[in-house]
């Protein structure tokens, strides 16, 4: 069993190619990466709230405990070799309000950065394939 499941937007160009940073180091699989643009894929299957998953990263640790946005990249960073140094960073109380900061400017601005081939639209912010 992977320590932490990871859903993440595989059509957006930015966020699918972080993620393929991370992906390549994960090579005991500690990660289960799951990509929410999958058709397949259920936010209520997996607990999940089906708007906010589409807005911002969220991982799940082994224990069930869910972890939103920074706090999401944080928990990556404590499994993923070479980026443990960044999880102490971010963890750091001057540092996370700056962190915060950008990634909520990010996720503001992510629905109007290009999509991969086939990716859909996002004029309201969530990009979800079933509507």
């Amino acid at each position: 069993m992977s320590a932490l499941s990871v859903y993440f937007d595989g059509h957006c160009r930015v966020c699918a190619h972080e993620i393929s940073i991370y992906r390549r180091r994960d090579r005991e699989s500690r990660v289960r990466w799951v990509d929410i643009m999958d058709p397949h894929f259920s936010a209520e299957a997996e607990g999940l709230d089906p708007s906010r998953v589409h807005r911002e990263l969220h991982a799940r640790r082994a224990d069930g405990g869910l972890a939103v946005g920074v706090d999401a990249f944080i928990e990556i960073w404590k499994v993923i070799p070479g980026f443990s140094a960044l999880a102490r960073l971010a963890g750091q109380a001057w540092s996370r309000p700056l962190l915060d900061l950008g990634y909520q400017a990010f996720t503001r601005v992510r629905p109007y950065l290009p999509r991969k081939a086939g990716g859909v639209s996002c004029e309201d912010g969530t990009c979800d394939l079933r509507r």
